[in-house]
Parts: C-alpha cells; structure tokens; sequence
C-alpha cells in the first residue's frame, strides 16, 4: 500500500506524453481469444487492469507476455472457459471476455465483474445482446453461465448507448451465423478502436462510432499488430491539471476530437487552447471562471470518466457551478475528501452544487475510486501546503507513472509506502 505525498501551489510547464487508452487497450486484448493466430498490442500502459487482463487470458490458457513495452497475446492454446472470481471481481473489464470466450468455446463461465464501486453497473444488457445471438445462460451462486450450440446473427436493440454491451455483442457477433445488427449502440471512439481491431484480424464490422453498427459473421480470424489509441481520459486529467494549477503545458499524442466536450469547458474557464495534429496546448494564466453546469452524457457528451476531476476544477473558479452526474448514481464519493481541503460542495441526487473559493488547503485523503482519486491528486496539486492521498491503489488501475510524468511538468509529488 503506497500514498502520494504532495505539496501544493506549483505552476504546471512542459510537455508530456499521452498513453495509450485504456479503454481500449482492455476490450482489444478480450477480442485475442478469438483468433489462433499471435496478436501484438503496442504501446501498452503498465497499469494494473491491464495486468489483472493479462492474468486472466492465461488463466484461460492463452499465452500472454510483455515483450517491451508491448503485449503478445497467442490463444492458440486456449483451453478453459472459465474465468476465476478473484480476477473479475478486480477487473470490471472482465465482462468483456464474455463474449470472446462464448465465441470459442460455445459455453462460458464468469463470476459477476468489479471494478470501481461507481454506483450499479448491471449486465442486463449484455446478457440480453447474447440471449438475442443464441446463447443461453443461467446465473447461480454469483456465477453467469453461458452455453450455445451455435452464435446466430440477429437485430439487437440496446435500451441504453453502453459501452460495455455494445463492444461485448461485437465480440460475441464477429464469427456468428449471419448479420447482427446493433442499433442504439454507443458510440465512444473506444468502440471504433475495437471496430479497427477486429477488421485488421479480418472481421467485417462497419458503423462503429455510429447508433449502429453491423457485423457479418466470418468463420476465420487471424493475427495482428496494432496500435490503440491514445487515452482521452488521461489528457482530459492532465489539461484540468493545467488549468486548476495554472501554467502552459503540451499534451502530446493526444486527439482533441476525442475530448471537445471538455476543451469547450476549459474555454469558458478562461484557458487558451491551441491544437495542432495530435498536440493539444493549454495555458492558464488565472484564476479559472465558473463554468454555469456540466453534465455528464454518453459521448460526444462529457464524460463520466472526467467528472470528479472538472468538479475538482470547479472548486477554486471564481463563481459557482452545478456538475450533474447523468450516468452513475454514486460517483460523488470523492466530495466529503475535497471538503477536507476547504472545497465548498453540496450534493443532492446526481447534483453537485459547488461554490468556488480562492484557494483549497493541504490536507489527509483518501482515494475511493479510479477517477474520484484523480481529482483528489489534482486537487492536492492546487491547494496551499502539503496533502497526502491514501488509496491510490484505485489510481494505479487507470494511469501509468502518473507520479513521475506530474513531476516531469513541475509538480511536488511522490510515491511512499505506508
């Protein structure tokens, strides 16, 4: 167990890379166990969701290796189709291998995924997606249980834009019967990094990025190697990080197409923006202007993923703002620790009513979640004095050398343990 131990009131200069996506690097190598041929991943974050990844696909007896800082991926020795609770209660992503190893072996066994405790993320609508391509499934002692004799392509309408679903119904589909259809889909560019994935291993999936996506079943997939994208949430932290501390920085490899939702935020908190192929530069020379409301959405909206740190950013604008969280029902976790810092924050419902003041205060933390853990970092950046940040375990999920690249743009911080 380690903490952050951060003095505060430093301006943000320089330049720092932008890792590769989580969010996509995780669906991309759930989709390996569908193809016996090697498939590389490149530029891989050293994040622990990627690690627990890389454990389960050789619980499922693929050979998984770094190589660099690169992930070879061979599921041409695949061999179990279940995947241990311990591991998918660490990983919510675990979710996604549902559909992949459904694909392989007609039958699967997964124990009911974690993660974050962000608010209920339920599986309905994946489950529903797979009933709708044929499988069959039954659920006992915190357990889903999936057989088929077959995967059938169908129609497949979504209640809801989720992420989740809609990419685990792509895997499951990709060497099904027929056509499938996903309407309603969502549409994060996630979703269409995993689109490019599956067509560069020769699946026949268009449309992603769009409310529907089609898939033509093939009876073949081969190997690969393939860049992922770069990871939206992480800029969207650092470019917060800029703008509550003040300072100019360079966000390189970063694609601001991806985040627009936020860098049209950060333009009414008075920041100037510059962007040029994938460098987003971002300077701060003041105290940042309220931003009236934010309110999360599915994408192109704001995303959930970027709350907890622009409601960080809130807390020292001048004026008042309303952050609304549309999309998870217990992601204010992290505002009775911003409150420790002198932020001035009242929550009712999915609203978060936030009064800025001049300054927050060094103070003790502690880090709940991924995203909730950033924004306490963040925060700890721009307040007066020394702040420690415990829990950042949830930190280490999402971002890599988040310390050392911090430190590399001016920031006093560091890794101890407890």
């Amino acid at each position: 167990m380690d903490k952050y131990i951060i003095s505060g009131g430093r301006r943000l200069e320089g330049s720092v890379g932008i890792q590769t996506a989580k969010n996509a690097v995780l669906p991309i190598l759930a989709a390996a166990v569908l193809t016996d041929e090697p498939v590389r991943v490149l530029n891989v974050p050293d994040i622990t969701d990627v690690r627990n990844m890389v454990k389960i696909l050789a619980c499922l007896g693929c050979g998984a290796e770094y190589v660099g800082n690169d992930i070879i991926v061979n599921g041409s020795t695949a061999d179990s189709c279940e995947i241990p609770r311990a591991l998918a209660h660490e990983l919510r992503s675990s979710v996604f291998l549902l559909g992949s190893v459904i694909s392989r072996f007609r039958r699967a066994k997964i124990a009911y995924p974690g993660g974050c405790d962000i608010g209920l993320r339920p599986v309905d609508l994946h489950l529903a997606g797979l009933k709708r391509l044929g499988v069959g499934i039954t659920e006992s002692n915190g357990y889903i249980l999936c057989e088929c004799d077959r995967l059938t392509g169908n129609e497949i309408m979504l209640d809801c834009p989720s992420v989740g679903a809609t990419e685990n119904i792509m895997l499951a589909a990709v060497k099904a019967e027929g056509v499938t259809v996903i309407k309603n889909a969502a549409r994060e560019p996630e979703i269409e990094d995993v689109q490019n994935f599956l067509n560069a291993l020769g699946a026949r999936v268009r449309g992603a990025g769009s409310g529907t996506i089609r898939i033509d079943g093939v009876k073949k997939l081969g190997g690969a190697e393939y860049q992922p994208i770069a990871d939206r949430i992480e800029a969207g932290t650092f470019a917060i990080a800029v703008a509550m501390c003040g300072g100019e920085a360079e966000l390189v490899g970063a694609n601001a197409e991806n985040i627009s939702s936020l860098l049209h935020k950060l333009r009414e908190n008075g920041c100037k923006l510059r962007v040029k192929n994938d460098r987003i530069f971002i300077r701060s020379d003041r105290r940042p202007v309220a931003v009236k409301s934010v309110e999360t959405q599915p994408y192109p909206g704001f995303p959930t993923d970027l709350q907890a740190q622009m409601t960080a950013l809130c807390t020292v604008c001048s004026g008042n703002s309303i952050v609304t969280e549309n999309l998870f029902e217990t992601r204010f976790k992290y505002v009775p620790e911003l409150r420790r810092m002198g932020a001035d924050i009242t929550v009712v419902d999915r609203s978060a009513f936030v009064r800025g003041v001049e300054r927050l205060r060094g103070a003790t933390t502690v880090a709940h979640d991924l995203r909730g853990g950033a924004a306490l970092v963040v925060a700890a950046l721009a307040a007066e004095g020394e702040s420690e940040v415990l829990g950042i375990e949830h930190i280490d999920r999402g971002y890599a050398a988040f310390e050392y690249k911090l430190a590399g743009l001016g920031a006093k911080i560091k890794r101890v343990g407890i």
